[in-house]
């Protein structure tokens, strides 16, 4: 050991907590606090702004945008409904400035709530050091229980002139709408961002490297929603890669593509292929915690770490990339260490998730794949309905909704249900309750129909 760290592990402690989270994310804050409720003596620790991804350059601003290119989907519908609109122009500058005020006043209400708590803010960047403590901005912090909740940040691929691209954490600090957009990528992300682009009027491509968007989604929603992107204009470049990219002298970028092609008078190439712990500077190797090769760290179904008395949760973990994931693992694992409640922990089974993307997304459960792969084809039962929306009935555009139960039989337990349409994100909810409690497609059958509405066909499907 260096004369260095032996010093520094031998420096006073100057502060010492009963519970010490790292990250001032959504997970971090809601552990935090709910273990204030118990009493506990509790700090955080955040070098950037509070509420993490999800507040500042996640969920809430991309739900702002998303909510934004509706009106614009919307606006082209007024004739068909008999208003007299005329869409003249789109001021990005004006509802950036208001989100940008509104991310604000969420980051002082984290810090108010905490304040409210009794939970101590340290704003600065979290190290280990080798005797198990903390230093932050030179000073040594000691706690009984450590939780590592520094959540991910986009990656970005090295490629010649990829420095000229931007994360989806760019696509915020973006001060108007680029007029074409080029998006990398082919999660959720990447077609929530490329839908809004679209939307708002930029000329949008997508390069996905296989035949269809969201792959890991289950095989209707991914075939449905590349389908869609392409006929709503976004222009979907398959088995595509960016190899290279140069910026020319107006400030447009030229991009070369694997497939010896060229996109050209680009504004914008936006990266959005994947996401990577926050775990590489913050000292996990002078205490011995495991992380995995893409340097998630290993956690226990329990939120336990290999050091004993640390845990860790959400995006640095990298599992179910979702902020009510974690703000549900963080304060589970305040009850569990603060309230006695020794055995509870979250169930990663059956997460609803949605997509923002146009139209958007719900699902929970299993796909198809993965049930005939867990259960055989045999064994299960599916139904599928694909419709035209109310809504539509009335406008020359027409974006139809697809729905699928994956059931298991004998009882025909719905083990998966998946959604591509107009309000799917807003349906999933009440539905993921009664999966969660085990429904069978009986019971769906049993629910009376609510008409009309589009969830109306989940309980009405033969």
């Amino acid at each position: 050991m260096r004369l260095s760290s032996v010093l520094k592990a031998m420096a006073p402690v100057l502060k010492s907590f009963d519970y010490l989270v790292i990250g001032g994310g959504s997970g971090g804050l809601a552990s935090a606090r709910r273990a204030a409720e118990f009493g506990v003596k509790s700090a955080v620790v955040e070098e950037a702004r509070w509420g993490g991804t999800c507040v500042n350059v996640g969920c809430v601003p991309k739900k702002v945008m998303f909510n934004t290119a509706l009106h614009a989907e919307f606006i082209h519908d007024h004739k068909d409904y008999g208003f007299d609109v005329e869409l003249k122009n789109f001021d990005w500058g004006r509802i950036k400035a208001q989100r940008d005020e509104y991310i604000r006043r969420l980051n002082g209400i984290y810090e108010t709530n905490l304040e409210k708590s009794k939970v101590e803010k340290i704003v600065g960047h979290a190290q280990f050091t080798e005797d198990g403590c903390v230093e932050v901005n030179g000073e040594k912090i000691s706690a009984k229980h450590i939780l590592i909740a520094t959540g991910g940040r986009p990656a970005m691929p090295s490629i010649p002139g990829g420095e000229h691209a931007i994360s989806s954490d760019g696509f915020f600090d973006l001060e108007c709408l680029p007029k074409k957009v080029v998006v990398v990528g082919a999660g959720y992300i990447a077609v929530e961002l490329a839908g809004i682009f679209n939307a708002l009027g930029a000329d949008t491509s997508i390069c996905i490297r296989y035949d269809q968007v969201l792959r890991n989604f289950d095989e209707m929603i991914s075939s449905s929603l590349t389908e869609e992107m392409e006929r709503a204009g976004v222009k979907v470049h398959k088995r595509t890669q960016v190899t290279k990219v140069t910026e020319e002298a107006d400030g447009t970028l030229t991009l070369e593509l694997n497939t010896g092609s060229k996109v050209t008078e680009v504004n914008c190439l936006l990266w959005a292929v994947g996401r990577v712990p926050n775990s590489d500077k913050i000292g996990l190797g002078k205490v011995g915690i495991k992380t995995d090769g893409q340097g998630n760290i290993e956690v226990d179904e329990f939120q336990n770490t290999s050091r004993p008395n640390v845990y860790a949760l959400g995006d640095v973990c990298g599992r179910a990339l979702l902020t009510p994931v974690a703000i549900a693992a963080g304060r589970r694992l305040a009850h569990r260490l603060f309230d006695g409640k020794h055995d509870l922990k979250l169930d990663y089974n059956n997460i609803p998730t949605v997509v923002f993307s146009h139209p958007p997304i719900g699902t929970i459960g299993l796909t198809q794949a993965e049930a005939e792969k867990a259960y055989g084809a045999d064994n299960l039962k599916i139904y599928r309905t694909t419709f035209t929306p109310m809504y539509y009935a009335m406008t020359e555009t027409k974006v139809k909704c697809s729905m699928k139960l994956v059931c298991l039989l004998p009882d025909e337990k719905v083990i998966g249900l998946h959604m591509l349409g107009q309000g799917c994100d807003e349906m999933l909810q009440g539905f993921s309750v009664a999966i969660k409690m085990g429904a069978t497609k009986r019971q769906f059958d049993d629910t009376v129909a609510i008409h009309p509405t589009s969830s109306e066909e989940l309980v009405t499907m033969r």
